[in-house]
């Protein structure tokens, strides 16, 4: 079990109305840091596998509307500056036409004897024509500025509303979750969304408005050659049906691939020491070679269906000016439409089938977006821990802990803990002490409410622990644990942490009661010295000290210590069980050990196996019992022997 620092933010309430039910991992929350140790609570198991579901394209972009519902006005100015760009750029070549026609009237006159070229004319058209193209430009240069801040926006809002939600999760979607796939939900996913918005939005109001007013001005000039030129219409519209078909679902096992290789590597480098003093590289190389050739083999699938479109497209294109030139040649020489008829018609051929390959392309970039908004949006619909109005408070709680034939188990039907009662007095050192398995660092969790109890109940103070807010039970106790949580920062503002508005005397006084005073003394800069991302310039039990001398500071009035001591030396363990003996005074402190000569002087013992008591007492008391906490304390000084089992 490790200590992770929560957001205590709530998540917005767009966000939440936004998240319908949809079928649907752990991320660091420390400031600028993750847990210290390989292997923090996920692996394989929590690995996304690539096309794990179908995605619901329409739903997911009902979401994404509902989610940006506070950016309608911002929309709205999007759409009106993207058609005023798009009517002024096709309105362009009509009046650059007319220029066309008068030059070459202009030549045949002079040619003939009969005039000139009117320059004064083609200069006004000219003019008109730069105008025009310039205010297209302004167009679009406002809204591609708001649109940015728009998809920006959007996926600032999304990372914190990711990350509000992880501090709502139940604990358990923790345990059974890879922090990677998290992590690319909130890097990944969220960057493909903001990319993929702002082209995509922006290029489909343009295109398609475009593919309508290109249309428009094609029927003004020739109705027939209109007709032969929308044949290819049809074409397109059959190939780009085809590629898309065939290139949904390798985007979508791109985006989850990505959330799979990102969890490997976290979690190869975070435990990168264990798997090399473990000679486990080539297995390591092998899991991450797997991942890595399914996101290949998605990714240049999607990439290359998509890359389809624009040879595809100008293709099809190519043929249509091909018959517009023939078309147009025969109407020309009827005298039915003129030289710049023909040449702005051409234009708005390429203007027409260039917005159709872009909507083609903009069909790939909303299914990549709608594939990273859908991971995303599963996320924030996962259940979340019930919201309570707790009664009870925690300044009413004495110390006093009764636990009352308590039983659970993480599968409800496979219970750990069976029938567990006990007293705890106030101010009374319990030690919880059995083989691994028998559910010691399960019942913290219950104290704590990470999971709550399925039979029996926990009282703190008389009152039962469901009567408390889960933030009001979890205020009452402090922990120190054997995996330590130190973040990149000073060691006075790891202290600090524990109790934000501890005054620098204070931090030093919980120091020196952690026995950790001289230490940070020895430092260059003291109590500002930078403990770096992975803690590795200060030793083990150095870092345990640092965390006693935290849960000092935060002074809860009950505290939990797991396994504290078990990963020094001796002579450091004398100091941290010096640290906890000053932290222990006068609290309700719950200590579990697998070395058990660090708890003979417990107030209390109670001794665990398949998740019942099944002795309790002083450890006098239990050695001359003779029963099992006696077999287990006389088992750690002699030899181990593996026996075969009957």
């Amino acid at each position: 079990m490790s200590l992770r620092r929560a957001d205590p933010a709530k998540l917005a309430k767009r966000a939440a109305e936004a998240t319908a039910p949809t079928p649907g991992a752990r991320a660091p929350h420390g400031p600028g840091a993750r847990p210290h140790g390989p292997g923090h609570g996920h692996g394989p198991g929590g690995r996304m596998m690539p096309g794990e579901k179908p995605r619901d394209f329409k739903g997911t972009m009902r979401q994404m509307l509902s989610f940006m519902g506070r950016f309608k006005a911002h929309l709205a100015v999007i759409l009106v500056f993207a058609i005023g760009s798009t009517v002024f750029s096709i309105v362009g070549p009509k009046v650059l036409s007319e220029a066309t026609t008068a030059l070459f009237e202009g030549i045949v006159a002079k040619v003939a004897g009969t005039g000139g070229i009117d320059y004064g004319l083609v200069g006004r058209i000219l003019a008109a024509t730069l105008g025009l193209y310039l205010l297209s430009a302004a167009c679009s240069f406002i809204q591609g500025w708001v649109m940015s801040y728009v998809s920006q926006q959007t996926c600032y809002e999304l990372r914190g509303a990711i990350a509000r939600k992880i501090d709502r999760m139940p604990f358990g979607y923790f345990d059974r979750t890879s922090t990677g796939d998290v992590l690319s939900r909130i890097t990944n996913d969220v960057d493909t969304l903001g990319q993929s918005l702002n082209q995509g939005v922006t290029q489909a109001i343009t295109s398609t408005v475009t593919v309508v007013g290109v249309l428009v001005m094609m029927l003004s000039i020739n109705p027939v050659m209109t007709l032969i030129a929308l044949v290819m219409v049809p074409v397109s519209v059959l190939l780009v049906m085809m590629v898309v078909k065939r290139s949904q679902k390798y985007f979508y096992a791109q985006q989850a691939a990505l959330g799979a290789i990102n969890g490997q590597v976290e979690e190869t480098f975070s435990g990168h020491a264990v798997v090399r003093a473990f000679g486990q590289e080539g297995a390591a190389t092998a899991a991450f070679d797997a991942t890595n050739r399914r996101l290949y083999e998605s990714g240049w699938k999607s990439q290359f269906l998509s890359g389809l479109m624009m040879p595809v497209m100008s293709f099809v294109g190519n043929l249509g000016y091909v018959a517009v030139a023939i078309s147009g040649a025969f109407f020309a020489a009827a005298g039915i439409i003129t030289v710049g008829d023909i040449q702005a018609f051409i234009q708005y051929v390429k203007n027409f089938t260039q917005p159709i390959t872009q909507l083609a392309q903009v069909s790939n970039v909303l299914q990549q977006m709608a594939a990273a908004a859908e991971r995303i949006f599963a996320f924030l619909a996962e259940p979340e821990e019930p919201r309570e109005e707790g009664s009870a408070r925690a300044a009413d709680a004495d110390g006093s802990v009764d636990f009352d034939h308590v039983r659970f188990g993480y599968d409800p039907d496979q219970p750990i803990i069976r029938d567990f009662s006990a007293r705890v007095e106030p101010g009374q050192t319990v030690a919880i002490v059995g083989p691994t398995g028998a559910g010691k660092t399960t019942m913290v969790k219950l104290l704590m409410r990470f999971y709550d109890v399925q039979g029996g109940a926990i009282r703190l103070g008389g009152r039962d622990i469901r009567d408390y807010e889960r933030d009001e039970a979890r205020s009452l106790f402090g922990m120190v644990l054997q995996d330590t949580w130190l973040f990149s920062g000073t060691i006075r503002e790891n202290i600090r942490y524990g109790r934000l508005d501890a005054t620098d005397a204070e931090v030093e006084a919980a120091a020196r009661g952690a026995c950790v005073h001289h230490f940070i003394a020895t430092l260059p800069g003291g109590y500002d010295f930078v403990i770096n991302e992975d803690a590795s310039n200060v030793s083990q039990g150095q870092r345990q000290l640092i965390t006693i001398a935290r849960a000092l500071l935060a002074d809860h009035r009950m505290l939990i210590l797991d396994e504290a001591t078990s990963s020094v030396d001796t002579r450091t363990e004398e100091r941290i069980q010096r640290a906890m003996d000053n932290l222990m005074a006068g609290r309700t402190s719950f200590v579990i050990a697998h070395r058990l000569s660090t708890i003979r002087s417990a107030d209390l013992i109670l001794v665990m196996d398949h998740g019942d008591i099944v002795e309790q007492g002083t450890h006098d008391e239990l050695l001359a019992l003779g029963g099992f906490y006696a077999e287990l304390y006389n088992s750690q000084f002699v030899d181990c022997i593996d026996e075969p089992e009957d």
